[in-house]
């Protein structure tokens, strides 16, 4: 596997990133690439960006990023804006524009801000489950398959499950959605899982590890640990969501990447939206969804 899917690029380069799911693969992908590139990174993908990618590629303005560059490489987060604001830049500019695709759902929404899309001149996914949706949804751009470095790196870093301790990481993920009710739907998921637990025939000794998302704020979930003080649950402190699986057997969530990253880890995984929740869009055989009382671990 080549250490590098930017090779080819065009030099300057330009890398936007926001959301930490994209950032993770494009990161992965550039870091040992070589040339003038140039990474604005905000939000959950600054830490990353910091942590991974040589100091002197990171800028601080969009303007520094782009000024002068030959083409545009950006993620399609949720979180914020920036990365269709670079596109729509890139465009003004007659830039080359390629976005990484870094899920399996809302694929044209990623590309709408206010009423506005902006689609870039490529579209870049890494499995070929994403592959098939893209193509599907965007029949009028290029689309290739391209090495989840990222991916393969963190499989690699994650022993075999362990036999003991009995312990289930569960995944959390903004549902951005009440479902219709009156309360966020990964709170509704998570309750649902607990109602679930006397029919997954999990150990009795189970321990369950919460991993918040990167765009969660500190305390979000401390109320709802506290409401239940039966279950033997505490938030996960592993520096990365490699070493957070590590420790697991068992893997739950809704529909993050991570589940898809414990599939390839030999892991369990358990899907944990409700029946009234829209369907699971990842479209991966292995994950057991307990609306559909599939739910042997």
């Amino acid at each position: 596997m080549p250490n590098s899917w930017i090779a080819e690029l065009a030099r300057p380069l330009a890398v936007v990133c926001h959301d930490a799911g994209a950032a993770n693969i494009i990161f992965a992908g550039i870091r040992d690439a070589e040339g003038d590139i140039r990474v604005l990174a905000r939000g959950p993908a600054l830490p990353l960006a910091q942590a991974s990618l040589p100091p002197g590629w990171l800028v601080a303005e969009l303007d520094m990023a782009l000024e002068g560059a030959s083409g545009l490489l950006s993620g399609t987060g949720w979180a914020s804006d920036i990365e269709h604001e670079a596109r729509s830049a890139a465009r003004r500019r007659g830039m080359h524009s390629i976005a990484v695709i870094d899920h399996w759902v809302n694929y044209r929404e990623r590309f709408t801000r206010q009423g506005e899309e902006i689609l870039p001149d490529e579209v870049w996914v890494t499995d070929p489950e994403a592959l098939t949706l893209a193509r599907i949804i965007f029949p009028g751009t290029p689309i290739s398959l391209h090495p989840n470095l990222y991916l393969a790196k963190a499989v690699a870093k994650i022993p075999p499950p362990p036999a003991s301790p009995s312990t289930l990481l569960y995944v959390l993920e903004p549902a951005r959605s009440t479902w219709g009710r009156d309360r966020q739907g990964e709170f509704q998921a998570l309750d649902f899982f607990v109602e679930c637990l006397p029919s997954l025939a999990l150990p009795d000794d189970l321990q369950i590890i919460l991993r918040p998302h990167p765009s969660d704020p500190a305390g979000k979930y401390d109320a709802w640990l506290a409401a239940h003080p039966n279950l033997d649950a505490r938030l996960d402190t592993s520096p990365d969501i490699a070493g957070a699986m590590a420790q697991a057997r068992w893997v739950a969530g809704c529909e993050s990447f991570a589940l898809v990253l414990a599939l390839a880890a030999g892991r369990q995984v358990l899907c944990t939206l409700p029946p009234w929740a829209p369907a699971c869009r990842l479209p991966h055989d292995g994950i057991r969804h307990l609306k559909r009382k599939d739910r042997a671990p």
